[in-house]
Parts: structure tokens; sequence; C-alpha cells
């Protein structure tokens, strides 16, 4: 069987042409994730690290904004331990606790300020009297930046340096 010079010729340059787009838009794809994730970055208040967990930054920007409502659980309003709980299960697969004090004490080990990790929690106690109880909660990111529902700014990302975090400091959670 013969194939034709012509024909030869037309499948050569469908070929190259069909490489050519696969080529191209495989790196438009990436050109765009690339962007996407440095406006995750930049929204969260953060520089990139190649050992970040991307997946948990992504999620977490999803959520800035949500206005704050006591007992929220949902993207339409949200308190702080509902946002927690729905980073962690979205993110890492697990399921804790619905409450930022049984958080605490059923789900995490304690730890020091400044053994935290990406993936921990924070710890505050923004209303009583005794140091040891806890009514707030956020998501440690890194370079002492976490992420949690306030209740005058919906969620945002904080500062622990910031003088009332400092102030309201209870401690940190490693989950178990």
């Amino acid at each position: 069987m013969r194939i034709s010079v012509q024909k030869l010729v037309s499948f050569r340059a469908v070929f190259l042409w069909g490489l050519v787009f696969l080529l191209f838009s495989c790196s438009t794809a990436r050109r765009v994730e690339k962007r996407h994730t440095n406006e995750v970055y930049e929204a969260l208040g953060l520089a990139p690290d190649r050992d970040d967990n991307i997946a948990l930054y992504k999620e977490a920007a999803t959520w800035l904004h949500v206005r704050h409502v006591d007992g929220g659980m949902s993207r339409n309003g949200t308190d702080c331990s509902f946002l927690i709980y729905s980073l962690y299960k979205t993110v890492y697969r697990k399921t804790i606790e619905r409450n930022s004090a049984a958080m605490l004490t059923k789900n995490c080990k304690r730890i020091n300020r400044n053994k935290l990790k990406e993936g921990d929690l924070v710890f505050f106690n923004t209303g009583s009297r005794s140091k040891s109880n806890v009514n707030h909660v956020g998501l440690y990111l890194k370079d002492n930046k976490f992420v949690h529902s306030s209740t005058s700014k919906g969620v945002i990302v904080s500062n622990l340096d910031e003088a009332y975090y400092r102030k309201t400091w209870v401690c940190g959670g490693r989950v178990k």
C-alpha cells in the first residue's frame, strides 16, 4: 500500500500543529495555575515557599471576608470554630470537635507558641478572667500568621504579634 507524498505531508503538518497546540496549552495551564497560586498568597499576606501546603492556603483563601455569625456554619456566615472545623475536614480529611474549648481538650496536644507549625491550632481567651478558658480558635499558617473568624471583620488573617493576640493568647494545639 502506497501513501501519496501529499497525504504524508498533510499528516505531518496536522501532527506537528497538534503537538504545538498540546505543548502551548500545557504551558498556559501552568501559567494560569501559578498566577492563581500567587493570588492566594497575596490574599493571605504570605510569601510563597515550596514546602507550603498550598491546598490549605487555597482553601483558607476561599473563606476570606466571610462574615462572622455566632453559631454560623456556612460561607454565608461562620464562627471561629466552624471555620477551623471546615478547614480541617476539607484539607486534612479529619473531623474535629465543633467547639474551640473541645478542640483543645479532645483533639489537640498543647504546644508552645515557638513550636507552631503550619496547620496547628491557636487558642485564645477573649472574654473571661481565667487565662485557661478558651473561647476563640484560629489555624496557624506560617510566619506568625493565622486565619480565623473575627467578630468584627469576619474571616481574616492576623498576626500573633499583634498586641490583642499576645494579650489573649492561651496556647497552641497540634491535632492528634
